[in-house]
């Protein structure tokens, strides 16, 4: 534990340091939003619950406690009325008894943009043949390491490498470079967790081809876009979960997740000029271990209304789940409230565990 409290006092002067610079609060945001229907259905709160190879997105170190050999896992979401679709593929292994490995494959991306900039020929005509289509995709590649260290009282450690590419068509790309770092610690019933994203910052450097845009730009008056760096700001996630047996048939699961920032103040439910803390809060009732109901509620943020007065609003989340042998069907439907003014989203994701004998 005083490996994990270093690792945490040395995240915050890390992050402070990055909070006094002038970088943007908001930076590869599309990793921010999860992966997993069984997670999402829970609002998120999974840093304590992760032990599958989904565990290489939220958590590193729970990759020590797969349940196969081998676990793989997809999921297909839709955001914004179908315009943005958001797809996860992830693969763990263990290696041995006491470590194991994952890759996780993230795509954000909106497809078939118009491209309208040679809609008129060199006559002066409308046509519309010469409409070309384009892209703009977020890619994250995780790379994960997990080990239980046994002179450590049994904690689990881990951590991602992660390469980030971004690109809007041909007229912008960016790659990125970052590290996050988890361990967990299980007392029986309970599980602690902590992980520490983008600990060193991640760097996004991106590069645009302005001959394409230069002349289309010059004669709407806005600014031709330079060469720049994107840095994505450290933060840390302290997870909690408990676990309760009922009858033997019934099973709850209660789960905490509390995200802290230090890049000044947040609109989340906990904040100061300094730090701001978004929790989340997640249950899962379990029968015979083989279906499952699950709610959540997260980013609690306060608005203000037409009358100036201010109110809370919060993003219910639900979610439902069948377990088939060694193959998991998982559904979640976000913001099923409507509470933050946003589109609800269906997520559905199916994982397969299998040994080498089977």
């Amino acid at each position: 534990m005083r490996i994990v409290i270093a690792a945490i006092v040395g995240w915050l002067s890390i992050s402070t340091s990055f909070a006094q610079s002038n970088t943007p609060k908001y930076s590869n945001e599309f990793l921010a939003i999860g992966v997993n229907a069984r997670a999402l259905g829970m609002a998120s709160a999974f840093t304590a619950v992760a032990n599958d190879v989904s565990a290489g997105y939220w958590n590193p170190s729970g990759l020590t406690q797969l349940e196969y050999q081998y676990d793989v896992s997809v999921m297909h979401a839709q955001y914004f009325a179908g315009i943005a679709n958001y797809d996860y593929l992830g693969f763990a292994t263990k290696i041995d008894s006491v470590s194991s490995l994952g890759l996780s494959v993230i795509r954000f991306g909106i497809d078939d943009i118009p491209d309208t900039r040679f809609l008129y020929d060199a006559n002066g005509a409308l046509n519309y043949d010469n409409i070309q289509f384009f892209s703009a995709s977020d890619y994250a590649f995780l790379f994960s390491y997990a080990r239980k260290l046994d002179w450590l009282g049994g904690l689990d450690v881990g951590g991602n490498a992660k390469i980030i590419y971004r690109h809007a068509g041909n007229f912008a790309t960016a790659w990125g470079y970052g590290i996050d770092l988890s361990a967990t610690k299980s007392f029986k019933n309970l599980q602690l967790a902590v992980m520490l994203k983008d600990i060193t910052g991640t760097y996004n450097a991106w590069s645009h081809n302005t001959e394409l845009v230069a002349d289309i730009y010059t004669q709407t008056g806005n600014v031709i876009p330079e060469n720049s760096i994107e840095i994505t700001l450290p933060r840390a996630v302290i997870g909690a979960s408990y676990t309760f047996a009922i009858k033997q048939k019934f099973g709850l699961l209660l789960a905490l997740d509390l995200e802290t920032t230090t890049d000044g103040k947040r609109n989340t439910l906990i904040k100061t000029n300094s730090v701001s803390i978004d929790p989340r809060f997640g249950l899962e009732a379990s029968y015979l271990s083989l279906f499952f109901l699950r709610f959540g509620a997260g980013q609690f943020q306060e608005i203000q209304n037409f009358d100036r007065s201010t109110s809370m609003v919060y993003q219910p989340n639900f979610g439902i789940g069948v377990k088939l042998k060694n193959f998991n069907i998982d559904y979640a439907l976000t913001d099923i409230g409507d509470q933050a003014e946003t589109p609800y989203s269906h997520v559905i994701s199916l994982k397969l565990g299998f040994d080498d004998k089977k």
